[in-house]
């Protein structure tokens, strides 16, 4: 090459052309699209995925005999026992849920509009309180039991006593008395919106009504069922009070006393981990049974399903087995739960221990739902501002911890927040001599990350369903008159898509204030909440103690009740 040409490949600082290049592509400023949002959003996808893999470190620390001794005489007991739970209940939520949709759907008669919204009513009373109130109703020297043997001549339980409650069955016919709401309300939700056309087909082919259920409407709702079932399903593996109380040595037991009655940290990790797999399983499940699942109508010719008329002893019998579900999950627990909590009332009053237990749980559910509906607005208008793979990533990560049984998470939170203090406190005595202690354990900080973690899918998913409902036209347009992303999002974002936000904070506080199993092993010492305080109650056996603080769960738990009845409502409005 000569001179010249190699004069003319060189800048006047005497780099050649591509080290030019190179060089500047080397100082080019990393700012991905987004810019602060992108790397917020990242921030709050790795708090929820830092509890999993310090699950998985805790995991790796226990000794191969560890494993071994899980895999030989724990893990199989309390496998087969879950997924008997599971299986049951998941039957018995299907076939029930299923069931009542269709009748308050497709039959019209006398108090229809009741069942419409009272089949939701047992969403408000957690698993472990329904346990508690027929333990303590069914009990042997109960109220239940000592009338019926007064009505057959029987003076004592040695005479005659009903079956213990206390097994299996029990444990699966009471969780399936309230969760069955959760496929109730999305096939009642797809049952009224599917197309009359559909049935009347099936009806000129010669099938009958309940032939037209089970060979078109039930396959058409199988989305919705198995969306419904995995829900309840993934509420029995959070369930500690209940399968305690039942007795039923489930995973999540056996993580709970492997940890805090063995004080073996890593083999509860293991444990909770094979938790996670069964997790992860379901979640698969769920997704391959709603596999090819697509059903298109064509909105200008469907009409709405009509409703059969019934008159007469037919719909009042028919009212009466519908409304056994409500009556049994919901208004015999409760209507127990009023007269208890009256007579302690009466008898003496509102301690001041149980004030401060309420004040606790409504300080720290509201501080967490606070920072839940604040990562969930960045998350959710983030991804929508700037629409990007790894926004979208951050956005399935930020509902990861929804789907993780309280305590697998409270394992990978005790571990993170463990390893932050330690380092914490070792600096300030390196730097200036003090000692921090157990910060974020000790303050109930950790308890609320527990919060933040679990709930955040319920906060980001509330706000972007919200934003879906205007177009994206609307951003643009305020873009391109000046606005800046934060600008838009509290000029447009927020006021249109605030009742969406609010309905989610809504949900996310009576969590809150429902969670157990997190709160049993996250929680400072000598702070009890309201669940708490119910749990250890009723683990000593002095049940007519805990009747105000269930009673008072119970009537938080009705709020999103009334909140779901009114946006059924107003759904069937408008396709009406």
């Amino acid at each position: 090459m000569s001179d010249s040409t190699t004069e003319n490949c060189r800048h006047p600082s005497g780099a050649t052309r591509p080290a030019r290049v190179l060089r500047q592509v080397l100082t080019l400023p990393l700012r991905p699209a987004g810019g602060v949002w992108f790397f917020v959003i990242l921030g709050i996808a790795a708090l929820v995925m830092a509890p999993v893999l310090a699950l998985l470190w805790q995991a790796s620390q226990g000794s191969a005999m560890l494993w071994s001794h899980l895999m030989g005489s724990v893990l199989p007991h309390a496998f087969g026992q879950t997924l008997i739970l599971m299986t049951g209940v998941g039957v018995l939520v299907a076939f029930t849920g299923t069931l009542l949709a269709w009748t308050v759907t497709a039959y019209d008669f006398r108090g229809r509009r009741l069942l419409e919204w009272g089949l939701l009513l047992p969403l408000a009373v957690p698993t472990y309180i329904v346990a508690y109130a027929y333990l303590d109703l069914l009990h042997p020297i109960g109220p239940v039991q000592d009338f019926l043997r007064q009505m057959l001549g029987y003076s004592s339980p040695r005479q005659f006593r009903l079956p213990d409650l206390r097994s299996m069955p029990g444990a699966i016919l009471l969780l399936s008395l309230v969760l069955f709401p959760y496929v109730y309300l999305p096939v009642r939700a797809m049952f009224t919106t599917q197309a009359a056309n559909l049935l009347e087909v099936s009806r000129t082919l010669g099938l009958s009504r309940r032939a037209a259920f089970w060979r078109v409407a039930v396959p058409s709702a199988r989305p919705a069922i198995a969306v419904g079932v995995s829900l309840a399903l993934m509420e029995v593996l959070n369930d500690i009070g209940a399968s305690e109380f039942l007795g039923v040595r489930s995973l999540t037991i056996s993580v709970y006393t492997t940890w805090v009655t063995r004080s073996d940290l890593p083999g509860a990790a293991q444990i909770a981990l094979a938790m996670l797999v069964l997790v992860v399983a379901l979640v698969s499940l769920e997704r391959w049974a709603r596999r090819n699942q697509r059903y298109n109508i064509n909105a200008q010719r469907a009409r709405m399903m009509a409703p059969l008329r019934i008159r007469g002893p037919r719909a009042a019998g028919l009212f009466a087995l519908a409304a056994l579900p409500m009556v049994f999950g919901f208004v015999i627990p409760a209507g127990y739960l009023a007269i208890e909590a009256a007579e302690r009332f009466h008898s003496a009053g509102l301690s001041a221990q149980l004030l401060r237990e309420a004040g606790n749980s409504f300080m720290i559910s509201a501080l967490a739902t606070l920072a839940v509906l604040i990562c969930g607005v960045i998350i959710a208008c983030g991804e929508r501002l700037f629409p990007s793979r790894p926004l979208q990533i951050a956005q399935r990560i930020s509902g990861l911890g929804y789907a993780m049984p309280g305590t697998v998470l409270a394992i990978g939170i005790l571990t993170v927040s463990a390893g932050f203090d330690r380092r914490l406190d070792a600096l300030m005595q390196s730097w200036f001599g003090l000692s921090t202690g157990l910060l974020l354990i000790g303050s109930g900080m950790a308890l609320g990350y527990a919060y933040l973690v679990r709930f955040l899918g319920i906060a980001s998913g509330s706000t972007e369903a919200g934003l879906t409902r205007f177009p994206r036209s609307y951003d643009h347009a305020a873009r391109s008159l000046g606005r800046s992303a934060a600008g838009t999002v509290f000029s447009l974002h927020l006021p249109l898509s605030r009742s969406a936000i609010a309905a989610g904070g809504l949900l996310v506080f009576v969590d809150c204030m429902k969670e157990l199993s997190a709160t049993l092993l996250l929680r400072p010492l000598n702070f009890e909440t309201l669940a708490t305080h119910l749990y250890g109650e009723a683990a000593r056996g002095t049940y007519e103690e805990a009747s105000i603080a269930a009673l008072a769960i119970v009537a938080v738990g009705i709020l999103p009740v009334i909140l779901l009845a009114r946006v059924g409502r107003q759904g069937r409005q408008r396709a009406a």
